[in-house]
């Protein structure tokens, strides 16, 4: 058992009362530190061992206090750094459920689970500053959206703004700009060597301020994809129809909703050949078959020899002879079928296991 001497403290780094039967070894007790002292000692052992601390996350202030009473310690004995460690697991072990500091780290850790606008109001009401990089949150907005934050803002600002997000992030956001507004801000970086990190940081803060001043969308796509998807799911006389009155009323929207359908003549242009076979799992063979015997137009029936080139001869063959059987089909059936297959073609699209040719890549291809 320990001897009860080597818990008296004789002075700070002093040594205790000789243990009974060693006059050669005395024992030195351990320093009694306050809490910020523990703390300095706990992150200056966690730095000396490699340790990844994401420091910069503590508000300014504890900050400053750590690294004034780093500055402070000077040399720790063995005792007293074993002692502090032991505590410092112990606290470690007893800890059942950690929660944010603070109300700007609850609104932190509920990012993306509340409304956005509930947050915003949180935290105007409280005046509170997020905690944490506001440049990683900027980083998972649409690059179309952020090449429209950056032409709101200065040339200096843009600037910075490019100059932060990851490259291929920032060779987009000069994709979807105007050619001399990007001209401009490329040419802005130049001038940036002297930027603060203070004034980094700010302006990552304001442009993180304006994503929670948007109003809450109602939707999740915008208006020409969900009129496209709707006549995705219309017959091709009405969806032709509609699309006329579009041109009139609003030739641009007419286009964008056109850029939106897709339909069963679209297959040989919006699918790979490799996933052809994919698709035909997921639709019924009845349902296929009535959809390639179906096929009337010209645009229809080559999206059929485009599906009967891309799958196993054999596959093809049996197809044919279950077409010809079919026989007549009518239109009706038929365009349902077609619908039923395109269908099937989203649901794999929407679940990752497909992706659509966008119109730009074939067009580069041709």
């Amino acid at each position: 058992m320990q001897d009860t001497n080597a818990l008296i403290q004789m002075a700070n780094g002093g040594s205790a009362p000789l243990a009974a039967g060693d006059e050669h070894a005395p024992q030195v007790v351990p320093r009694t530190l306050t809490g910020r002292q523990k703390a300095a000692v706990v992150v200056r052992l966690l730095l000396n061992e490699g340790a990844d601390i994401p420091l910069e996350e503590l508000p300014d202030d504890l900050q400053e206090t750590l690294t004034h009473q780093l500055g402070q310690m000077g040399l720790v004995d063995r005792v007293t750094l074993g002692v502090v460690a032991q505590e410092f697991s112990d606290a470690l072990d007893n800890v059942g459920l950690a929660f944010p500091h603070g109300l700007a780290g609850a609104l932190d850790a509920m990012n993306g689970k509340i409304a956005p606008s509930t947050a915003a109001r949180l935290r105007k009401l409280a005046g509170v500053r997020q905690i944490g990089d506001p440049w990683q949150r900027l980083r998972d907005v649409p690059v179309e959206d952020l090449a429209k934050m950056a032409q709101s803002e200065s040339i200096e600002v843009a600037a910075v703004m490019l100059s932060k997000m990851d490259t291929a992030q920032a060779a987009q956001m000069l994709a979807h700009m105007p050619g001399p507004v990007a001209r401009r801000i490329t040419y802005a970086i130049s001038k940036t060597t002297n930027v603060t990190p203070e004034a980094v940081e700010r302006i990552g803060w304001s442009l993180a301020a304006q994503l929670d001043q948007r109003p809450a969308q109602a939707f999740d796509n915008g208006p020409d994809a969900r009129v496209g998807a709707i006549l995705n799911q219309s017959a091709a006389a009405t969806r032709d129809d509609l699309l006329n009155a579009l041109d009139e009323d609003d030739a641009e929207f007419a286009d964008l909703v056109r850029q939106s359908i897709f339909t069963f003549a679209h297959i040989p242009s919006r699918i790979a050949a490799r996933d052809v076979p994919a698709i035909l799992r997921e639709v019924e063979q009845p349902v296929l078959v009535t959809a390639l015997a179906g096929a009337a137009a010209d645009d229809d029936k080559a999206s059929v020899e485009f599906i009967l080139s891309n799958i196993s001869s054999r596959m093809a063959d049996n197809l044919r002879e279950e077409m010809a059987e079919r026989g007549r089909v009518k239109q009706s059936e038929a365009e349902d079928a077609m619908t039923q297959v395109v269908a099937a073609i989203r649901v794999l699209v929407d679940a990752g296991s497909i992706v659509l040719i966008e119109n730009d890549d074939e067009e580069d291809a041709a």
